[in-house]
């Protein structure tokens, strides 16, 4: 292939800001990023809202597979950053229960301990060589009845917003603890909490501004003049290789790397074949909701070193809560009292979110569980909803992906990021940025893409 000439990046958001950085330290010239926002970060992007509260698009937390990518956040972050061991639980049936689930099953009553813990021993006892049709057949058949009808199927069905049964299995990796059973048996009969497992059981944040920060740090390493704010692109010939923005510039283009949705993209470029068109619009996603609550008063102590919680029972309306104040005592106002909380509600087709009300709805479950005490007032709401929240992996998604990308690689158009590839086993943001570099390493001849190619390589580091 020859030189990838003017390349024209869509996105400064992880991905894109990657893709620049990278050439930028090859000292490859010729780039520019388009950004239709003000501001970097993308779905990795936090804000400030009146009161003084700091939020981010969900409960993003920094963990890395990539020495590349912590030495890029060493660079540019430094020290600016809080460590904290990983405090996840779930609340079910009155209680908090330590995550993973499977390895704390003590703190379940009797009878819901016994049923899982036989179900388990039965589904590994009968376990084959079969591979589960799909992500439902998988959590029964790795789990068992119990765990499934506990947490598994009501968790996942209340985070993915679609039947379980739709959802492929290929991308569980390093997202589920599968069970070790003597392991599962020696915690039950001993009472032993057993929270370390995880690629995150160790994570930082920074020191202020949120996860934004990171972002606007990387983007500040770029010379200025490759950064265009407020460039929304409406359309791209993939023929004449030329992008068209609102205000009806048109740029042309080398090759083009994307990092916004891929239908989206799709849709906007014309010149692709048939095949690939209608491959990209059977792309499956769910929305999210996110609802920041703002509190000053008594945060109940069991709170002290959480960081997040799983909802799984269908009454509470988000699936997620993340204690966000625990992150850094800069994510909320100065002064004594002030903590916060941050929860995230799935919306899909198939499970439609009352947008005018889901913030009260979210703050009495909150009372209703006890995570706002009576005696707290709620002094900040703050609700931002995302169209595109979670890529889904649904059924067929490996053949759909791979049609869509070569027909968009045919017409050097390289499409990455967390809903640019459209894979969710990788698009933390770590996974993202290296997408962004690797695609560059791969364009100038200096390495391959790994991340997209193999994700359980570089899932198992």
């Amino acid at each position: 292939m020859s030189g990838p000439g003017h390349v024209l990046i869509i996105g400064a958001g992880p991905t894109g800001l990657g893709a620049a950085y990278r050439l930028h330290e090859l000292n490859y010239p010729d780039f520019q990023v388009l950004e239709e926002r003000s501001y970097p970060g993308g779905l990795a992007s936090s804000y400030k809202d009146t009161a003084g509260f700091t939020w981010d698009v969900g409960g993003h937390v920094q963990h890395s597979h990539y020495q590349y990518y912590d030495d890029v956040i060493d660079r540019v972050l430094g020290d600016r950053r809080y460590y904290h061991e990983r405090e996840a639980w779930i609340w079910l049936k009155g209680r908090f229960v330590p995550y993973p689930f499977q390895y704390n099953l003590h703190h379940l009553d009797p009878d819901d301990c016994t049923k899982a813990l036989t179900e388990l021993e039965r589904a590994t006892t009968v376990r084959t060589d079969v591979v589960p049709e799909n992500f439902a057949d998988w959590i029964d058949a790795t789990f068992g009845a119990g765990i499934g009808e506990l947490f598994m199927h009501p968790y996942n069905s209340k985070v993915w917003g679609y039947p379980l049964e739709t959802l492929s299995a290929d991308w569980i990796q390093d997202r589920v603890a599968a069970p070790d059973l003597a392991r599962v048996k020696r915690n039950v009969q001993a009472k032993l909490d057993d929270v370390s497992w995880g690629p995150n059981s160790l994570f930082f944040y920074p020191a202020e501004g949120g996860t934004g920060t990171i972002w606007s740090c990387v983007a500040d390493q770029l010379p200025r003049d490759k950064v265009v704010w407020d460039a929304m692109v409406i359309s791209v010939d993939v023929r004449e290789r030329q992008v068209t923005l609102g205000d009806g510039t048109v740029i042309a283009y080398g090759s083009l790397i994307s990092s916004m949705p891929l239908d989206l993209l799709c849709r906007m470029c014309s010149g692709l074949d048939d095949d690939t068109t209608r491959a990209a619009e059977s792309l499956v996603y769910s929305s999210c909701h996110i609802i920041g609550v703002g509190l000053r008063g008594a945060k109940p102590d069991t709170l002290d070193r959480k960081c997040w919680i799983y909802y799984p029972e269908p009454a509470v309306p988000y699936y997620r809560v993340t204690v966000l104040s625990n992150y850094s005592p800069n994510n909320v106002p100065p002064g004594d009292g002030y903590w916060s909380l941050m929860a995230e509600v799935c919306e899909t087709s198939l499970g439609p979110v009352d947008r005018e009300l889901i913030v009260e709805y979210s703050i009495e479950a909150l009372k209703e569980t006890g995570l706002i005490p009576t005696s707290t007032t709620v002094v900040s709401r703050w609700h931002r909803r995302e169209e595109y929240g979670y890529p889904t992996p649904f059924l067929g998604r490996k053949q759909i992906l791979s049609c869509v990308q070569r027909g968009l690689e045919q017409h050097r158009i390289y499409s990455r990021g967390r809903f640019g590839a459209w894979q969710y086993e990788v698009s933390n943001q770590d996974h993202s940025f290296m997408q962004g570099v690797e695609v560059v390493n791969r364009l100038l001849g200096v390495g391959t893409e790994e991340t997209v190619a193999d994700p359980n390589l570089v899932n198992r580091r």
